[in-house]
């Protein structure tokens, strides 16, 4: 996890409106490795381990039960068009991942650099840590302040129907929610959580703010 980006975590038991402290045991490169992000409201600490972030809000399953193996990377082309439609040309900054869509975490890194990636997913907790990927999870709401990041992604019905809403909250004026592979509903779920300009094309969806 990228020490700038513990900057932009909430507690996700308090709300948006209480930041989180770091306690940084292990840090090499600006990444955190090993250590806790504490609330100065409730008291509870989340911890960070293998540079994996677990915000969630008690009580919390074992992280072990939960990993997954790195998914597949994407095609070349979906890649640079998820880039695209997140509109994260220049600057720094984060952009945010959900469900399905977190397998376009390390290609994504990799183009839109400096931008932080993060992936937020329990699958994300086996993978190793790696340059321009920040790794968590959260719940039950995004433990981010309101309007910080660069774009968010989603993909799958549980991201939509659980992260939508909170997409948007999270989102910085002028950016972009994006979903991939969209039911058929989705311009309407968009439009309701309170974005516009939506367009779509092959398996793809974005509406702004």
């Amino acid at each position: 996890m990228h020490l700038l980006l513990t900057d932009r975590l909430t507690c996700p038991h308090c709300g948006p409106a209480f930041g989180l402290i770091l306690r940084a045991d292990r840090l090499t490169e600006r990444r955190v490795h090993e250590g806790a992000l504490g609330c100065t409201n409730c008291r509870d600490l989340y911890p960070i381990q293998a540079g994996f972030g677990d915000l969630r809000a008690q009580p919390r399953r074992p992280l072990s039960a939960l990993a997954g193996e790195a998914p597949a990377v994407p095609a070349d082309e979906e890649v640079e068009r998820l880039a695209a439609l997140l509109g994260t040309a220049g600057g720094g900054g984060a952009t945010l991942l959900l469900g399905g869509a977190i397998r376009f975490a390390r290609p994504l890194a990799a183009l839109v650099s400096p931008i932080e990636v993060v992936a937020c997913s329990s699958e994300a907790a086996g993978w190793d840590e790696s340059e321009g990927v920040s790794r968590l999870v959260s719940g039950p709401g995004l433990a981010f302040f309101d309007g910080g990041l660069r774009g968010v992604a989603l993909e799958g019905e549980h991201a939509l129907e659980a992260f939508l809403r909170e997409a948007v909250r999270v989102l910085a004026p002028r950016h972009r929610v994006v979903v991939l592979n969209p039911p058929p509903d989705t311009q309407a779920r968009m439009m309701s959580a309170g974005l516009g300009g939506f367009v779509q094309a092959e398996g793809i969806a974005a509406a702004g703010r």
